[in-house]
């Protein structure tokens, strides 16, 4: 594959990143992409489950219109469904948040009114679109999103539920569980850790969210399968990459090169240019040690500042759905929670309140009567450290709580996902931490060395989620960053052709 003394470019991670940069490269010297699982694909992982497919990973394409490039893909690929395609549904704005029918239990085990809901979330969500106007502002009413919405909701006490004790008592709960919605969608364990003042610079693409009918992991493999053969090798884990160096191949000393990639299985490779694409919680962990010589500080002080997070899914299976064939929501409201007290610490004894609920998925005829729950933060990755039986039966007894009925059926399968325990993801993505900005995530893409005149420039780049600045947390931020970099080394082979070429490298 090298073709002599070609280029040689290595990918850190098979996920969307390193599959769209290799996308974009082909044809520049060799490719290699070194994935430490034994499957590409990253945070998008499709698996058998009930009669069907389920994500437990990325879901939905968030915003599919001609302006995501994951829609356009998977549209080139015949990948999506019919409803996809519409016009119509290109063009509905739905800010990231799902528009579900949908049911909402309370813990007295009962449905709650559809009226108190809607005026709750109806409040929440003008309050949530404020959130989004202190962008570049001097004076901050408070420094993160949680804090402002929890002063603005204390301001709107005395006319919540019409003045009526129980009425706000039951509005106060419902806007605990869109807070805890908001944990989900922005992968963290609380809306005080994210920054407010950078919260409206990400961007909410037009389109009714959608998923892939043969699975979201049918992008990656048709990604893979455009790939030539030998391309990418799987349970490669990568232990050091040893930068700004000067390493030979044996029997070769004619030829040096500024990187040498080292694997856990004592494999190593030499490269040109290597492109990192590694997740953020991964890189919190392991930076000091993964990099040789270490990053310099400007981006060790952006990889600790930057947020990331936990979202999981639990996926339950029933024998017979208990909810109605027109709901394909169910939340969950603990009436006796508000956004103002203190949530309880007790993970052991509380975990399953962080819970915001079921997606029904769809179509029942495809999937069986699956249910799958999403729940964020520190009360997530406990449920991680819980074993199977455990998990199943604290689902059951909340569904039982939740319906008013002791009877009701267990689940007849579960399964869920694990971000946080996963050892080269350590969680699910990314978001913009109090003490952070969107400058963060520029300096995070840096490629390095720093100095543009060095003389071997760009022998590391930075691609995944959470170096594009305004799609961090998405697939298509991960994929735009993945052709990105690819862009940034074709532009470089183009303007300097056969500058890397023999023994002239590092010359």
């Amino acid at each position: 594959m090298d073709g002599g003394g070609g280029r040689r470019v290595l990918a850190v991670g098979a996920g969307l990143a390193g599959l769209a940069a290799a996308q974009r490269l082909r044809g520049h010297g060799s490719l290699r992409l070194l994935e430490a699982a034994a499957r590409a694909g990253g945070r998008v992982c499709t698996r058998p489950f009930a009669s069907g497919l389920v994500e437990l990973g990325a879901h939905w394409i968030h915003g599919p219109s001609p302006g995501n490039p994951v829609f356009r893909l998977a549209t080139g690929y015949g990948l999506l469904g019919p409803e996809a395609a519409l016009e119509e549904n290109q063009q509905v704005q739905v800010e990231g948040h799902l528009q579900l029918p949908s049911v909402t239990y309370g813990s007295s085990g009962r449905t709650l009114c559809p009226q108190a809901v809607s005026e709750a979330h109806d409040l929440f969500d003008r309050l949530l679109a404020s959130t989004r106007t202190f962008q570049g502002a001097e004076e901050l009413p408070a420094p993160s999103v949680g804090q402002y919405l929890r002063a603005e909701i204390a301001q709107r006490i005395p006319a919540l539920g019409g003045g009526k004790e129980d009425a706000r008592r039951l509005q106060l709960a419902i806007l605990a569980t869109c807070l805890k919605l908001e944990c989900c969608i922005s992968g963290t364990h609380s809306m005080d850790l994210v920054a407010l003042e950078p919260f409206g610079e990400y961007v909410s693409l037009p389109g009714l969210d959608c998923t892939f009918p043969g699975g979201y992991s049918s992008l990656p493999d048709h990604m893979l399968s455009d790939l030539p053969e030998g391309t990418i090798l799987l349970n490669k884990a990568v232990r050091t990459i040893r930068w700004k160096g000067s390493f030979r191949e044996e029997g070769d000393s004619t030829r040096d090169f500024p990187v040498q990639v080292e694997c856990e299985d004592g494999d190593a490779f030499l490269a040109d240019h290597v492109i990192v694409t590694v997740p953020l919680g991964f890189l919190k962990e392991h930076h000091q040690d993964f990099f040789q010589p270490p990053l310099p500080e400007r981006k060790t002080e952006a990889i600790r500042r930057l947020g990331f997070g936990t979202n999981n899914k639990i996926l339950l299976e029933f024998e017979q759905p208990f909810w109605e064939p027109q709901q394909q929501f169910l939340e969950v409201v603990w009436e006796d929670e508000s956004p103002l007290e203190e949530p309880s610490t007790d993970l052991e004894a509380s975990w399953f309140k962080k819970l915001i609920g079921f997606v029904v998925l769809q179509p029942p005829e495809q999937h069986g009567h699956v249910l799958c729950g999403f729940i964020a933060g520190k009360e997530s990755e406990y449920m991680e450290t819980l074993s199977d039986t455990e998990v199943l039966s604290t689902m059951t007894r909340v569904l039982r709580t939740l319906t008013g009925n002791p009877c009701l059926p267990a689940p007849r399968s579960m399964l869920r996902s694990q971000w946080h325990s996963a050892p080269y993801t350590r969680g699910s993505y990314s978001y913009l931490a109090v003490g952070s900005s969107g400058e963060d995530i520029d300096v995070l893409a840096q490629p390095l060395p720093e100095d543009p005149a060095d003389p071997r420039p760009l022998q590391l780049l930075f691609a995944g989620e959470a170096t594009h600045r305004t799609f961090y947390s998405t697939t298509h931020g991960a994929l735009l960053s993945g052709w990105r970099e690819a862009e940034r080394l074709n532009h470089f082979f183009e303007d300097k052709p056969g500058s890397l070429f023999g023994s002239q490298a590092g010359k």
